[in-house]
C-alpha cells in the first residue's frame, strides 16, 4: 500500500450536489482541498470547495485541466459519461474504480453481477421492445416495475405495471430508452448498509439503517434497524462480499429488502449514500470522512455507532419547518444551499439523536 496523499493534496470530485458538498467538508477536516467538476452553474458543493470547474463532460480541454489540478478523482454520482471517464482515468487515479461504475450505471448489468455473486435479487428481464416486455410480463407476472436501465433516481425513470394491457403505455413512458422489468418483492422492511473498503483491502461497515420511502424518495432512515442479529450480520457480510469482488476503494451504499426467507439486494450505489447521513450524528467517523480516508490512502476510521439516530430528508416545502426544527434539542440540521425550493427536491436533512 502506498503512503496516504500528503496534506494539502487536492481531491477532484465529479458532481457538485449535496454529496459533493459534504465530502468537501469532510476533506477539509483532514487537511485536503477539493476541486468540483460540475456542468451546472453554482453547485451546492461550490460553496465549500477550493475550486470549481463549470463545464460539460464533453469538454476535453476542461477535463484535462481539471485532472492536472487534482491528485485523485472520485465522484458523488454514477452517471458520468464513459468518454469523460476514459480521458480522466488516463491522467489520474479514479476511486472507486471504473468497474464499480460500469456495474451500477446499468440496472441489468448490476442485477446480473449480483446474481453471479450468489446474491438474490428481484426477478428481472431485459426489455428493448414491446415483444420483450410482453414476454417478460408473462414470465415474471404483475404487478411489476418497468425501469430505464440507466439514469433513474428518486423514483424517476420507472412505472408500475399492474396488468398486461398496461404494457404498451408503460413502454412509451421509457421514451425509447433500454429498460428492465423487475418483479415485485414482498418484503417487511427495507434496510441499507453503508460499507467502506480501504486501499489495503480493510473493510468497515456501519450499522444497517431502516429506510422509509414516500413517492419513490427516501423520507427517513432509522438506526438501529428493527432486524435480528443474524440479519444484521448477514447484511454486513453481503456488503463486504460486493466490495471485495469489485476491488472497491471508498464508500458504497447497498439497499436490501428484508423478506421472510432472505435479504434481497435492491441496488448498489458506488458512493456515499443518502441513507448514510445518520452517521454524522451517530458515529465518530461519518460516511463522508470514511470515503475521504479510503480514496486518499488513510486507514479507515471508527464507524461504530454510539447513538440511535433518525435521519429525515427535508424535501421541497419541508424547508418551512427549519426554524422550528432548529429550536429542538438533539436535532442536527444540514442544509444544502440550494437556491430554489422545488417539489420533490432534497433541500437538506436533519439528524435526530433518539
Amino acid at each position: 500500500m502506498s503512503e496516504p496523499l500528503p496534506y494539502g493534496a487536492v481531491i477532484g470530485i465529479l458532481g457538485g450536489g449535496q454529496l459533493g458538498r459534504m465530502l468537501s467538508v469532510a476533506a477539509s477536516r483532514l487537511g485536503y482541498k477539493t476541486h468540483i467538476y460540475e456542468p451546472g452553474p453554482n453547485p451546492p458543493a461550490g460553496d465549500v470547495a477550493h475550486a470549481v470547474t463549470t463545464a460539460p463532460y464533453e469538454d476535453e480541454a476542461a477535463l484535462r485541466a481539471f485532472a492536472e489540478a487534482v491528485d485523485v478523482i472520485t465522484y458523488e454520482f454514477e452517471n458520468v459519461p464513459t468518454s469523460a471517464l476514459d480521458l480522466l482515468e488516463s491522467l489520474k487515479p479514479i476511486r472507486p474504480n471504473r468497474r464499480a461504475l460500469a456495474v451500477s450505471q446499468d440496472r441489468l448489468v448490476e442485477k446480473a453481477f449480483l446474481n453471479d455473486l450468489g446474491l438474490p435479487t428481484a426477478p428481472f428481464a431485459a426489455v428493448d421492445d414491446l415483444t420483450d416486455l410482453q414476454e417478460a410480463i408473462a414470465e415474471i407476472g404483475c404487478p411489476a416495475i418497468l425501469k430505464t436501465r440507466r439514469f433513474g433516481y428518486d423514483g424517476k425513470g420507472q412505472v408500475v405495471i399492474n396488468a398486461p394491457e398496461e404494457a404498451e403505455a408503460a413502454l412509451a413512458d421509457m421514451k425509447g430508452a433500454p429498460a428492465i422489468l423487475e418483479g415485485f418483492v414482498t418484503f417487511f422492511k427495507e434496510i441499507s448498509v453503508i460499507g467502506a473498503r480501504a486501499q489495503d483491502g480493510a473493510i468497515s461497515c456501519f450499522d444497517p439503517g431502516q429506510n422509509k420511502h414516500e413517492g419513490g424518495i427516501l423520507r427517513t432512515t432509522t438506526v438501529p434497524a428493527a432486524i435480528t442479529d443474524a440479519q444484521r450480520t448477514d447484511a454486513v457480510l453481503l456488503a463486504a462480499k460486493i466490495l471485495n469482488k469489485l476491488d472497491y476503494v471508498g464508500v458504497m451504499g447497498v439497499e436490501l429488502f428484508v423478506t421472510r426467507d432472505a435479504l434481497i439486494v435492491n441496488e448498489i450505489a458506488p458512493r456515499v449514500h443518502n441513507s448514510g447521513h445518520w452517521t454524522q450524528a451517530g458515529c465518530a467517523v461519518d460516511q463522508f470522512e470514511q470515503h475521504i480516508r479510503a480514496v486518499t490512502g488513510w486507514p479507515l476510521g471508527d464507524g461504530s455507532r454510539y447513538a440511535d439516530v433518525e435521519m429525515e430528508n427535508l424535501i421541497g416545502d419541508d424547508m418551512d419547518r427549519v426554524p422550528e426544527l432548529a429550536k429542538l434539542a438533539r436535532y442536527q440540521v444540514h442544509l444544502y444551499g440550494k437556491a430554489e425550493v422545488k417539489p420533490g427536491r432534497k433541500m437538506g436533512h436533519v439528524n435526530h439523536i433518539l
